[in-house]
């Protein structure tokens, strides 16, 4: 063996210790008098490497970040977009972004304005304000990207259809959106990123507080959404993992605190979905002949409709949930029941039966079988009237003469006697939501008053009768 030289061994070491100077690179300050461009120039000059630290002041947007440098502010700088165009754009990989005020992008949808727009791998988002944008960050086809414990809000004043996504993520795999707060916006949207994770934030007053499309191997946990119109909404997905989180309050249009469509393979878990208009709407899930659904410690509670699913969804188990005070646990549109579901070892507010050796469980089964939430299923504008005098006499005289009950819905052969509540429940805030109580009042006085009108003194007269001034 030929045994190197002293001088060989000495520049090697000295090329080494070189190399790995340069990859450290140098900090160069930025400070609040530097002026409106002075933040655009230090990044001109900029290296791979280096580390720019911008000690407060205010400075102008429309920055291009292409090179893997790390950005931190102190003391909150601001980089201002003027209202125009996108206020940040990162075009180079292994990009951190730490401690500033992005703010004041443009609102052209077409044009995609943003806070933030990132176009490649490894970037990091962390701990910043982005404010009055129309997208927040946006991440498209970065993959391995991290936005943590950001503060992100939209434009206020427009309409909920013309805002942008606070946070998206568009074929960006391994992408983690981990503990953001998240309001005035549109979506939350990660589409075509597989194995990405959505854990930890909270989005309020926009369109969809999540909205998953094309993704496989992603986690959405221990999130909070509320006072959307949508809570989640998961779509034409595989192997997803819904674990942990609070939809609560979630009342536009669709309503939805989770909304399932074209799912396969995808466990609900420990989610607390409460005060919804619907609280779990499932539509074509699982869809693959070999796939199946879990619904497992999920505590779905005082909304209009606990569970909305289609009488076709099979391979599907709802195991030890709580149904608690829903006015309708479980909704099968067009009426009958879904046969091929499992529900078996839930717990049921409205169930009637008892426990005689004291095991926990209901000795006789659960039964959905109410004749008024079947006469909604097949004819939903009779929903109306779910709190007036007649439905609940109607219910009563259901349950006395059993001739008139419809099918069941669904039978919980081992119903729970205690409730099951998730250890991953949080205190929320209601707000301006409209209180259960104030709308059962609502609504009973409402069907009072109708009762009055129409029922008067015995006779009711149909509309023809009545123009033709006819005796009933």
């Amino acid at each position: 063996m030929v045994k190197p030289s002293v001088t060989i061994i000495i520049a090697c070491l000295v090329t080494y210790a070189s190399g790995a100077a340069d990859s450290l690179g140098s900090t160069r300050i930025v400070g609040s008098d530097a002026g409106p461009k002075g933040l655009f120039d230090t990044l001109v000059d900029a290296v791979d490497g280096d580390t720019v630290l911008v000690t407060g002041g205010r400075f102008d947007g429309h920055i291009v970040i292409d090179r893997s440098i790390t950005l931190i502010g102190q003391d909150w700088p601001v980089i201002d977009g003027g209202g125009t165009g996108t206020v940040v754009t990162v075009s180079a990989p292994d990009v951190t972004i730490r401690g500033c005020v992005i703010r004041n992008s443009g609102v052209l949808l077409e044009a995609e304005n943003a806070g933030l727009a990132v176009g490649a791998d490894r970037v990091a988002v962390v701990g910043n304000r982005i404010e009055d944008v129309l997208f927040g960050v946006y991440l498209r086809q970065a993959d391995s990207c991290l936005v943590r414990a950001n503060r992100i809000a939209g434009y206020a004043t427009l309409a909920p259809a013309r805002r942008g996504d606070l946070v998206r993520a568009w074929y960006s795999k391994h992408a983690s959106i981990e503990d953001n707060v998240l309001e005035e916006g549109r979506d939350l949207i990660v589409w075509f990123s597989d194995y990405s994770v959505v854990r930890g934030n909270t989005v309020s007053n926009a369109r969809y507080g999540v909205h998953l499309m094309y993704d496989s191997d992603c986690e959405v946990s221990d999130n909070v959404f509320i006072h959307n119109s949508v809570g989640a909404y998961l779509m034409y997905s595989r192997r997803l993992v819904v674990q942990g989180n609070t939809m609560a309050y979630n009342r536009g249009p669709s309503g939805f605190g989770l909304g399932l469509k074209d799912l396969d393979d995808t466990d609900v878990t420990d989610n607390f979905i409460v005060d919804n208009r619907v609280g779990i709407f499932v539509d074509n899930s699982p869809r693959e002949i070999d796939s199946s659904m879990l619904y497992k410690h999920n505590v779905i509670a005082y909304n209009d409709q606990g569970v909305r699913l289609h009488a076709s969804v099979e391979r599907t188990r709802v195991t030890i949930n709580s149904f608690m005070d829903n006015y309708e646990h479980v909704s099968v549109p067009g009426g009958g029941h879904a046969p091929r579901v499992e529900w078996y070892g839930n717990y049921w507010s409205d169930y009637e039966g008892y426990d005689a050796d004291g095991d926990g469980t209901g000795d006789v089964p659960y039964r959905s079988e109410k004749l008024f939430e079947d006469l909604i299923g097949r004819h939903p504008k009779l929903r109306l009237f779910v709190y007036s005098p007649a439905i609940q006499a109607m219910s009563l005289a259901a349950r006395a003469f059993p001739v008139v009950r419809p099918q069941p819905k669904l039978i919980d052969n081992t119903p729970r006697l205690m409730p099951y509540f998730t250890s991953r429940s949080r205190v929320i805030d209601k707000r301006s939501a409209l209180p259960l109580g104030a709308a059962c009042v609502t609504f009973i006085g409402l069907g009072i008053v109708m009762g009055l009108k129409t029922g008067l003194g015995g006779n009711v007269k149909g509309p023809r009768e009545r123009r033709r001034g006819g005796a009933g």
